[in-house]
């Protein structure tokens, strides 16, 4: 029976001046959101997206409101309701931590369409390149809940890298953090990047990236939740489904209907 590799000595706080602290976290959040606006704006000048340099810029701001505030309030009432609606002063104590990638998505798609409606631009102009570039963020985000030794996976002794987390209790677990960065975050990265840098066709057909994007995910996510443990508050929820599981399906049935949509869009953008 194997017993696991001791969690390695991370501490989650990178330095403390005083009352201020920077956290792995925290940067995670915020290399993401910066290095995802870096790369926006280096795939609209490639592809002379009608979603330009300068309106990227000025969507950064209603990213960066729609990803916390959708994440916070997503985990407040997708994974504890009952508790914050019993203290909802709660809700405003982000450092403690508490956020959902979903609610952050629904979030960020609020923030998008009301962009799109201001600068009467497509919607999928706008979320095509999103796609593409959020998949960084999640990578940083999972490392950073492995450096905090937060959602950490189920109790497994059928696998040589196990771990014991120290607030997982004395068994080897799933380092399901690093599973969900290597498949949320970098795989589809990759396939999302190599196919819109490499196929036209795939990058000027609005909604499609959209589509396979919320394809990925979704089927990434559902199946590492087997390997993650439940949120001790909530358990399973359903027919031994998980919430992230559970959530997971919408998003999966609307990117099939993104994708659907796309085969009636015309091509965007004509490559010379």
């Amino acid at each position: 029976m194997y017993q696991g590799i001791p969690f390695p000595d991370i501490n989650p706080v990178l330095f403390q001046w005083g009352w201020f602290a920077v956290r792995w976290y925290s940067l995670a959040y915020i290399f993401g959101i910066l290095g995802a606006w870096y790369l926006a704006r280096k795939m609209s000048a490639y592809s002379r997206s009608v979603f330009t340099v300068l309106k990227i810029d000025d969507f950064l701001i209603w990213a960066t409101i729609g990803i916390i505030l959708g994440g916070r309030l997503g985990y407040c009432v997708f994974y504890n309701l009952r508790y914050f609606s019993e203290f909802p002063l709660q809700i405003f104590a982000i450092w403690q931590g508490g956020m959902s990638f979903h609610g952050g998505l629904l979030g960020v798609a609020v923030a998008t369409i009301l962009f799109a409606i201001k600068k009467q631009i497509p919607i999928f102009s706008i979320g095509d390149i999103l796609v593409c570039v959020a998949p960084l963020g999640l990578f940083l985000g999972r490392l950073a809940n492995f450096a905090n030794g937060e959602l950490f996976g189920r109790v497994t002794h059928s696998v040589p890298w196990a771990m014991i987390f120290p607030m997982g209790g004395p068994e080897p677990r799933h380092p399901s953090q690093l599973y969900e960065a290597g498949v949320e975050g970098l795989l589809c990265f990759i396939i999302l990047n190599l196919l819109w840098w490499l196929c036209p066709r795939f990058r000027n057909r609005l909604g499609l990236p959209t589509g396979l994007f919320l394809i990925l995910y979704s089927i990434g996510r559902f199946c590492l939740e087997y390997t993650r443990e439940p949120d001790a508050h909530l358990g399973l929820i359903w027919h031994d489904f998980s919430m992230g599981q559970l959530l997971c399906v919408p998003m999966f049935l609307l990117g099939i209907l993104c994708i659907l949509i796309s085969k009636k869009n015309p091509i965007f953008a004509k490559e010379e």
